[in-house]
């Protein structure tokens, strides 16, 4: 009987496949034979193999290495669940195992990775320890994703005596850019999705949450509206999209293999300026500074100015001060008045416009005759009045409404506002 009749299943291949990677390829007999340039290698490697097949061919064996006292197996091979990167060992406990040898052999593909002490493959990875009289260990370095599968531990008797033993990868979580989400301009009312996918083993879960830490709005029917601190899924869905759901969005993916990863999606409902007046109706002394206020809520960023009498438009200088606070879609306008006098009197318009519209808000300002004599409380310097507000836009549309109550003490000009 020809020797390669008593091969192991994995010898009878007559070859040792190829790893994907180029500096991970393992040899096989042909590959000794015809590839290798240095002669004293691929005669050794040659010699090993031949060494390892020959212990197969039993007729040439005493009786007594038959017996039932052969090679076995002392414990079973431990799985392994390793992080990427990390180091794998498996280790395989022989006993009486006499002229046999012990080879591990990738089981996905059968490749031959050491035989005995041994490492029969190019990849500089992987090396193998005796490190008792038993013991037998496969390492693996720096682990990759590609090293996920099982091992096994064979030794060579003419009944293939095989043991195995897997090693799962770990890899952390990363996000798909091309399968996620990125930053979003929608038109308020309508609807939209964000999405984010991640890889890794295990799957990684998604969740989302908002940057500036509020709750995330979830409208699940036409009155319907849930507030969550984190939403669990790979989409996220909007519908009749409000501008208070405009913000920075994080898709955070985790698989309880550190680190967890996240993307930041900036999610922006666009709409036409809206202007609210607080006070519409104003009334000061001659030589005092009065405030005119308006609010504005727009997206994108809106151009704002004020005007007198629909004509002149105001600027900074020293009979005025203009100022505008912005935070998000809302801006705060005023415009203060240094030493009203009679020429001030009139309608001031605080306009706002953006791509999408433009807004304007109107206020008057009046002349309140202080008298010297009479009651205490004109002599004291007091003034009370209350009227009742309108906020309309530009189409005369009704945005608010509020009765407001202004008191000067001792000249100092004070408003109240109840809405």
């Amino acid at each position: 009987m020809k020797d390669s009749d008593k091969l192991p299943a994995v010898q009878k291949k007559n070859k040792i496949e190829s790893s994907s990677d180029e500096s991970e390829g393992s040899l096989s007999l042909v590959d000794l034979e015809n590839d290798i340039d240095d002669d004293r290698e691929e005669e050794e490697q040659i010699d090993l193999h031949r060494n390892y097949l020959d212990l197969s061919d039993m007729n040439e064996w005493p009786q007594s290495k038959l017996s039932s006292d052969g090679p076995e197996f002392l414990t079973p091979i431990h799985n392994l669940t390793v992080n990427v990167g990390r180091e794998a060992v498996l280790s395989c406990s022989v006993g009486h195992l006499g002229r046999y040898k012990v080879a591990w052999v990738r089981a996905e593909d059968q490749t031959v990775l050491s035989l005995n002490s041994k490492v029969v493959t190019h990849n500089s990875r992987i090396s193998v320890n005796h490190d008792s009289q038993h013991t037998w260990q496969l390492r693996i370095r720096q682990l990759k994703e590609s090293d996920r599968g099982c091992y096994m531990c064979q030794i060579n008797t003419s009944v293939l005596k095989t043991q195995e033993g897997c090693i799962d990868v770990n890899v952390p979580p990363d996000i798909v850019n091309d399968d996620t989400s990125g930053d979003l301009s929608v038109l308020e009312g309508e609807n939209t999705t964000l999405w984010c996918k991640a890889v890794g083993h295990p799957t990684p879960r998604i969740a989302w949450r908002r940057e500036d830490g509020h709750p995330i709005t979830i409208r699940k029917g036409h009155k319907e509206i849930v507030e969550v601190d984190i939403y669990n899924g790979s989409n996220l869905h909007f519908w009749r999209l409000d501008r208070k759901q405009m913000g920075a969005y994080l898709c955070i993916a985790s698989n309880d293999v550190p680190p967890a990863v996240s993307k930041r999606i900036a999610l922006s409902v666009n709409f036409a300026p809206v202007i609210k007046v607080p006070n519409q109706l104003l009334g000061a002394p001659l030589n005092t500074d009065v405030q005119l206020e308006c609010y504005v809520e727009a997206f994108p960023n809106t151009i704002n100015y004020w005007l007198k009498n629909r004509g002149e438009m105001l600027l900074n200088g020293t009979r005025y001060t203009i100022r505008e606070q912005r935070k998000g879609y809302r801006v705060y306008m005023s415009l203060v008045v240094r030493s009203f006098s009679p020429k001030d009197v009139g309608t001031y318009n605080c306009v706002s416009t953006n791509s999408l519209g433009r807004a304007e808000g109107t206020l008057r300002l009046y002349e309140i005759k202080m008298s010297h004599v009479g009651t205490q409380e004109y002599s004291n310097g007091v003034a009370e009045s209350a009227r009742s507000h309108i906020s309309r836009d530009t189409n005369g549309k009704q945005l608010t409404s509020s009765t407001n109550h202004f008191t000067i003490v001792f000249g100092i000009f004070c408003i109240y506002t109840n809405r």
